[in-house]
């Protein structure tokens, strides 16, 4: 899974610039389950401790790398959107912002199957940042297919 982690990093990185300015690293990539990692200066608030954005956007970016995997895995080639994500901030982060997230076999099976069914896959996944998790995000993803007359409407 190094190669793929290498991979998958590469993609965000170069396609969203704020995950390069962030310094966004996958650390660990399994099948289901993702651990990235940032460190605290350039993510950094008035207070020396964690922006609130940055860590938002590390945790929404943590879900999403995740979910791209999970789709390249089931050969799922829709397009991936966040349909809806919320956070809720429990503690200052004083390190290195740490974000974890993973899938059950059984969320992966109906993301893979809506997807194939309809056009539309869903995949709600919660993200755990901080070791003491200092935040926790839930959010929507949905994978869109492309294809004509194929659940190609853009609402979540």
């Amino acid at each position: 899974m190094l190669n793929e982690a290498r991979q998958l990093q590469h993609k965000i990185r170069a396609s969203i610039p704020l995950s390069e300015a962030m310094q966004f690293s996958i650390i660990e990539l399994h099948p289901r389950a993702i651990l990235v990692q940032a460190p605290l200066e350039p993510n950094v608030n008035i207070h020396g401790t964690g922006f609130a954005g940055s860590i938002y956007s590390l945790a929404v970016l943590t879900g999403w790398a995740l979910s791209m995997h999970i789709m390249a895995l089931n050969h799922i080639p829709g397009e991936l959107v966040v349909a809806r994500a919320e956070i809720k901030y429990r503690s200052p982060l004083t390190g290195a912002i740490q974000c974890r997230t993973q899938a059950s076999e059984e969320d992966c099976d109906a993301f893979r199957e809506g997807f194939e069914t309809s056009g539309k896959g869903k995949l709600v996944l919660g993200v755990d940042v901080g070791e003491a998790e200092n935040a926790i995000l839930q959010a929507t993803y949905i994978a869109l297919s492309s294809a004509p007359g194929r659940g190609n409407k853009r609402s979540a």
